[in-house]
């Protein structure tokens, strides 16, 4: 178990903020989290799981003792009829935990290719892009939990996916549900990906690519590079610029509040989903309310895509807690104003 005290967390979280951890241990194993646990002064003490930092933001000071997710190691597990395993440590960089897949001939992430953060995070969140999400491709993973030491397995419907959404991201309201928000450490993912691919394609930025290169039947490799281009070309490298990813979750409606809307924007760019709701595309919400390039001090809206705040303090001078979720309550003021839709932040705020 390794131990450090008064680190600081910029370096460890993508949006850049200044915060330290007044004790971080890095976890490699459930030994580690077990040693947590025996340990007289850290065993009585709260603690907070951090990933890869990309999807939280800070603002203050993290008093419980950080677990630094850093579990490593990726394996081709088993065949079944359909599917191949494929299974990942949590700490593993999801980006190149994709790249891999591929290199190893085994097709179904492209479509998540250079989404940030751990392997650990993308159930947590359910991540996707591009007509895919992680439940497409979950087939369990293994966790400790935090109380009690003990390994468990969960399945898909243990998981309780959702948009954005788990049960990791929940507390337990009563005795018995399975909130698991502060109480469990994801170790390892397990994924299954299918023999008998198909692309998914069902995206503009995918069809003008099509049409631009003359592939009407793109390689998961083609899709790959594609989608990599395609996230470079409109969202900001985190190393370059601090941020964390998509801000707000794109908004669900009825098929008459969209109406409504269409009635008066009718550009509104807008996806039918198959249980007969209508996702709206948050960043041309944002957009339409003029905050495109607006800051709160050293947080503003990204000039490329409005879905996206970043930091444009640098490490030098970054933007606080506090300025970025400012900024944030400013836009979900002005968009609730304009259309009567509350918009719901993605990031974990600490």
């Amino acid at each position: 178990m390794i131990v450090e005290r008064n680190v600081p967390l910029q370096p460890l979280n993508s949006f850049g903020i200044a915060a330290r951890a007044a004790v971080l241990v890095r976890v490699r194993g459930e030994a580690d989290v077990r040693a947590v646990r025996a340990d007289a002064e850290l065993g009585a003490q709260p603690t907070f799981v951090l990933g890869g930092g990309s999807n939280i933001v800070l603002t203050g000071d993290v008093k419980p003792v950080v677990l630094k997710v850093e579990v490593p190691g990726r394996r081709v597990v088993r065949d079944t009829a359909r599917h191949v395993i494929v299974e990942a440590g949590a700490g593993e960089n999801w980006h190149d935990f994709v790249t891999w897949t591929l290199d190893q001939g085994l097709p179904g992430l492209e479509n998540l290719a250079l989404i940030p953060g751990t392997v650990g995070a993308s159930p947590v969140q359910n991540i996707g892009a591009y007509g895919v999400e992680l439940q497409d491709r979950f087939h369990e993973l293994d966790a400790i939990d935090l109380l009690t030491g003990e390994v468990f397995t969960l399945g898909a419907a243990q998981c309780g996916f959702g948009y954005r959404d788990s049960v990791f991201k929940h507390a337990a309201a009563a005795p018995g549900d399975l909130g698991l928000a502060g109480r469990a450490l994801i170790l390892r993912v397990r994924f299954a990906l299918p023999k008998d691919w198909q692309p998914v394609l069902g995206y503009l930025d995918i069809e003008r690519r099509m049409q631009e290169e003359g592939v009407a039947h793109p390689s998961a490799r083609q899709l790959y590079d594609w989608i990599v281009a395609i996230r470079r070309a409109k969202l900001p490298d985190p190393a370059v610029i601090g941020n964390a990813g998509s801000f707000f979750k794109n908004p669900t409606v009825t098929p008459e509040q969209c109406q409504d809307i269409i009635g008066r924007d009718p550009k509104v760019v807008h996806y039918p989903m198959p249980d007969g709701s209508v996702k709206l595309a948050a960043g041309w919400l944002i957009d339409a309310c003029g905050w495109k390039g607006k800051s709160v001090g050293n947080a503003a809206v990204y000039e490329k895509q409005a879905l996206v705040l970043v930091n444009r303090g640098g490490a030098a001078h970054p933007a606080t807690g506090g300025e970025v979720m400012t900024l944030a309550k400013a836009i979900q003021t002005s968009v609730y104003e304009r259309f009567g839709i509350r918009l719901e932040p993605e990031p974990v705020v600490v």
